[in-house]
């Protein structure tokens, strides 16, 4: 069998492209707020800069030393809140040891109608609603679904296994494919025997930051593998599944680097234009 190499440039390419005239029309503006350089966090805040100035979306980007306090890194927040030029801004994860406590309430504190990375409760809770009500999802979550529409992947009466249950990818897709008519199955560290309901999925969706966990054995023949996991090794990126035992063997799976990751940037641009279009109409 010869599988759909899945890859996400040419998704997130046309979906940029549909977004420039609106872009050019509204002048969103994105602030991004890094604390410290991490290697991974420098890439993906670079990548982000660079998708937003090729579809013509005003910038900034705030970096602050590793070091920062949490009342300064709150105070930063409100500012943003109150700034009517700042359509939307992302808080840039993983923050330093020191303000990882302090997660959910960083979070919480961004205006939901600013939330473009949808992480905050009131977003994440309208997503359980309904396809209609999922106006800022998390990014990568609904960058998948998009490349699923694109490659004509069907979802409707499927079995989605997604491997991981975090809520910036696993739990939050796990509702967008029950809005879509999947049946979903969720697993993680505790789930008994993996490989039984990993061999059961039509849809199989790793996100644990796991090399190579996911083995040909795992993957039901003909299955669609949607790779999210990044972990440097000493052999360069690699997902969480093992792409060359497994590719032969079903019918779409992504790659790593090249899959989701470009997707997850294209959707938080189009959830910052849709951000402002609400904007506007409050």
């Amino acid at each position: 069998m010869t599988a759909t190499i899945l890859r996400g440039a040419p998704v997130a390419e046309a979906l940029l492209a549909s977004l420039k005239s609106e872009i050019g029309k509204l002048n969103p503006k994105l602030v991004i707020v890094q604390v410290g350089d991490d290697p991974a966090s420098q890439s993906y805040v670079r990548q982000k800069l660079k998708s937003c100035e090729a579809v013509g979306m005003r910038t900034e980007h705030r970096n602050f030393k590793a070091e920062v306090t949490l009342p300064v890194l709150m105070k930063t927040i409100e500012e943003l809140n109150g700034d009517a030029d700042v359509t939307g801004f992302i808080v840039q994860l993983p923050l330093p040891a020191h303000l990882q406590p302090h997660v959910p309430d960083i979070i919480k504190a961004i205006d939901p109608k600013k939330d473009v990375d949808g992480f905050c409760a009131y977003n994440i809770g309208k997503m359980f609603l309904s396809i209609d009500f999922e106006h800022l999802p998390p990014a990568t979550p609904a960058g998948i679904i998009e490349m699923m529409k694109f490659y004509k992947i069907s979802v409707d009466g499927k079995h989605a296994v997604i491997v991981g249950r975090s809520n910036t990818v696993g739990k939050p897709l796990a509702v967008m494919l029950l809005n879509r008519g999947a049946t979903v199955t969720i697993c993680h560290s505790r789930t008994k025997d993996l490989k039984l309901m990993t061999k059961q999925a039509d849809i199989l969706v790793a996100a644990v930051g796991r090399a190579g966990m996911i083995t040909k054995d795992m993957v039901k023949p003909g299955a669609v593998v949607i790779d999210v996991g990044v972990s440097r090794t000493k052999d360069g990126l690699k997902g969480d599944v093992d792409f060359e035992s497994v590719k032969d063997s079903v019918s779409a799976i992504t790659p790593v680097p090249g899959g989701v990751g470009p997707m997850t940037v294209a959707s938080l641009i189009r959830n910052c234009v849709t951000a402002k279009k609400r904007q506007m109409r409050d």
